[in-house]
């Protein structure tokens, strides 16, 4: 197993209450590089993750990495005696990481006053759909809405055609490493400022909005609108999707101005590469149907393989879009170490992606795929102090 004591965040303990995407992915990555991640989980099923998407022998194979090197502890937070249990691992906690809605926790019992008098060093990190305050704080917010408020999904899409998701929970995990970045920025200022604990407040909406580059201020200034433009790159020509002889599709970034003559070079368009008049983006954007148009002849006209060969030799940006196979079998991520070999508990094999960003002199990694439920309610209980009798007593009670 890897090594906890060359990773960064080693001796850091993070308390994790939450569910789902948002706050399990940012205590994920605490635990990937070194924290001690204790999940708390409901005895009644545990986190809903556990029975999302493609599931094998009864469990999620998302949850396997969404949980990788946490440790599960099932706790009862209804009930007083599963709250003290959290007040308790809390005492000498660095961090708490909570996706609850805003107000949950303290109904509880276990919100930010009630555990920073316990712990004034503690540092909370609380992701919602709309932060702890303000008048939309009290509604459920998920990650779909967040992209729609944040202004994402009014440029995602084709013009002729309504806003469209993401493939992914893309929401969420920006608010998840907005989370990790708070939690880092907080610790630093408890660490080395001589600062005291304190909320990082992550509201999903907030961190996808951080992302929107330019969208308010063309606004505010020009009156201009982003739309959405499909695969294009809206005022920045040629940058596209094309497809190719084979039914498959090449991204190419071509909007570089040297990089333009060399692709128009490079497909036999002499005449484009040449006219004074696209020699800059300025020039080329009024045009950029006409660009795309004479790319894609070309691209239609070879195999992704031959365009991607040509490309390369002319030093243009460009990629093929990658489905899961691609990426298992290419040679690039191989020789980057990004696919890890791990077991299924039936010995089944599985491989999962690695861990990132890469460390040069204390990397993370994974130690252990996602727990059983309450796999190690023991081990932490009896660290608090608790019997084996109190412990069974407990879980007779459904308090554990």
């Amino acid at each position: 197993m890897l090594a906890v004591e060359t990773m960064p965040l080693r001796g850091i303990k993070v308390i994790e209450l939450g569910t789902l995407i948002a706050g399990p992915f940012c205590a994920r990555m605490l635990a990937e590089f070194g924290a001690e991640v204790i999940k708390i989980e409901s005895p009644d099923g545990g986190d809903q993750l556990r029975q999302w998407r493609k599931m094998y022998e009864g469990t999620s194979l998302w949850w396997y990495v969404q949980a990788r090197n946490k440790k599960s502890v099932t706790v009862n937070l209804r009930e007083p005696e599963g709250q003290e249990i959290v007040r308790e691992l809390a005492r000498d906690a660095d961090i708490v990481v909570e996706n609850f809605r805003p107000g949950a926790l303290e109904k509880w019992n276990i919100g930010w006053e009630q555990l920073s008098k316990i712990n004034p060093k503690l540092v909370m990190v609380r992701l919602s759909g709309y932060g702890q305050d303000g008048p939309y704080r009290d509604r459920p917010g998920f990650g779909v809405v967040a992209e729609s408020m944040s202004g994402m999904r009014y440029v995602t899409g084709y013009p002729e055609q309504p806003p469209v998701r993401l493939g992914i929970s893309i929401g969420d995990g920006i608010a998840a490493l907005h989370g990790v970045i708070g939690a880092m920025m907080a610790l630093h200022h408890r660490n080395v400022n001589g600062g005291k604990g304190q909320v990082v407040d992550v509201a999903l909406y907030e961190s996808v909005f951080n992302m929107m580059e330019s969208f308010i201020p063309e606004y505010d200034v020009l009156g201009y609108k982003r739309e959405r433009a499909g695969n294009a790159l809206p005022g920045i020509t040629p940058s596209n999707t094309y497809a190719t002889r084979d039914g498959k599709y090449v991204i190419v970034g071509a909007n570089n101005d040297s990089i333009f003559k060399r692709m128009m070079l490079a497909i036999g368009r002499a005449d484009l590469a040449n006219d004074p008049a696209l020699a800059t983006n300025t020039g080329r954007v009024p045009r950029a149907a006409e660009l795309d148009k004479a790319i894609e002849d070309w691209t239609r006209a070879h195999d992704l393989a031959a365009v991607l060969k040509s490309l390369e030799d002319a030093e243009i940006p460009a990629g093929r879009v990658y489905d899961p196979e691609d990426i298992i079998n290419d040679a690039h991520y191989a020789a980057r170490k990004m696919i890890e070999q791990w077991k299924l508990p039936d010995g089944k094999p599985m491989r999962i992606p690695a861990v990132t960003p890469k460390l040069t002199e204390s990397p993370g990694g994974t130690r252990w795929l996602g727990p059983k439920l309450g796999e190690h309610t023991a081990e932490v209980l009896s660290a608090l102090g608790y019997s084996d009798v109190r412990q069974a007593e407990l879980r007779g009670r459904k308090i554990i």
